[in-house]
């Protein structure tokens, strides 16, 4: 990657639900390696839709990019699947606190490395790791995690994130509904 490229550029994407609806047009934007970026908007204002198209997450709701083009690392990406770009080190973390709600805290952080082809203990020291960003899920790690507050389940669907030792995640909405000392505590560990 030279200088000059970006680690993420998007230009002037279009993306259109069920064929017929535009939800975006002509977004473009940039994020250097290392960098952090936010999209601000009222709601409605498609910053989901230009998450989920980064992540290629629209075609389970019907939703394509239609025009422009999605870079990362140099490379064009939006003709990959979700699973190819967590390969590659993109992960989103959606909107709401999803987690395996039956599963435990840990098992649901375990389930990030699922892609993972390193070692146990390295798997394992990330664990020490997210259990270092945030101690609350540690003291709660054996509890089913449809049992734990939403600033935690927050927490947990970041941690997990974490787990899969991504290159850049996607964070869509991460204060939504939290006290704001969750948020930040979210956002120091997030920089």
């Amino acid at each position: 990657m030279s200088s000059n490229e970006h680690f993420l550029s998007v230009n002037n994407v279009e993306v259109i639900y069920d064929h017929v609806i535009l939800v975006l047009k002509g977004v473009s934007l940039e994020v250097p390696e290392e960098g952090i970026v936010a999209l601000l908007g009222a709601n409605g204002a498609g910053k989901t839709t230009t998450l989920k198209s980064i992540s290629n997450l629209l075609g389970s709701e019907r939703g394509v990019v239609t025009k422009g083009a999605i870079d990362y690392q140099g490379a064009r990406i939006d003709g990959l699947t979700p699973s190819e770009l967590v390969k590659r080190g993109v992960i989103q973390v959606m909107e709401g606190r999803r987690c395996f709600e039956h599963l435990t805290v840990e098992d649901n952080l375990m389930t990030g490395a699922y892609t993972r082809r390193d070692s146990k203990a390295a798997v394992r020291d990330d664990l020490d790791l997210v259990y270092s960003y945030f101690p609350h899920l540690k003291e709660r790690r054996t509890i089913q995690a449809g049992y734990i507050s939403g600033g935690e389940q927050q927490m947990l669907a970041i941690g997990r994130a974490l787990k899969s030792k991504p290159r850049m995640i996607l964070l869509d909405e991460p204060s939504m509904g939290l006290a704001p000392q969750l948020v930040e505590q979210i956002f120091e560990t997030v920089k």
